[in-house]
C-alpha cells in the first residue's frame, strides 16, 4: 500500500474555498477511483487554515493515476492562488495498519 499525507496551509478568509475543493477531490476519488482505498480530509482544531490528507492507494500506479487526474488538476488551480506555502507531501509505503 502507498500512502500520501499531505499538508496545506490555507491564506487566512480562504479556508472554505479550499475546503470546498477538496471535497470536489474526494467526490472524484469515491466516484471514480476504485484504487484508491482512503481519502481523508481534515482541517484544524486550532488553526482552521491548515488540512491535512491521508490517501491510500493500492500501488503506485494508483497513485499516479489520482496525482495526474483532471480532479487533482482543478483543485491545484483553485487552491494555487489561496495557499500560504508549499503543500508538505509524505509519500510511504505502509507498514501496518488496525482494521
Amino acid at each position: 500500500m502507498i500512502t500520501i499525507t499531505a499538508i496545506l496551509r490555507a491564506r487566512k478568509g480562504t479556508e472554505t474555498t479550499l475546503h470546498q475543493a477538496l471535497l470536489a477531490v474526494a467526490a472524484n476519488v469515491a466516484r471514480d477511483e476504485p484504487d484508491t482505498i482512503d481519502f481523508f480530509i481534515a482541517q484544524g482544531r486550532d488553526d482552521p487554515t491548515i488540512f491535512t490528507t491521508y490517501e491510500r492507494f493500492t500501488d503506485e500506479a494508483a497513485m499516479d493515476r489520482h496525482n495526474g487526474s483532471d480532479a487533482v488538476a482543478a483543485f491545484f488551480k483553485v487552491a494555487a492562488p489561496i495557499l500560504d506555502g508549499d503543500v508538505i507531501l509524505h509519500t510511504c509505503r505502509e507498514v501496518s495498519t488496525k482494521r
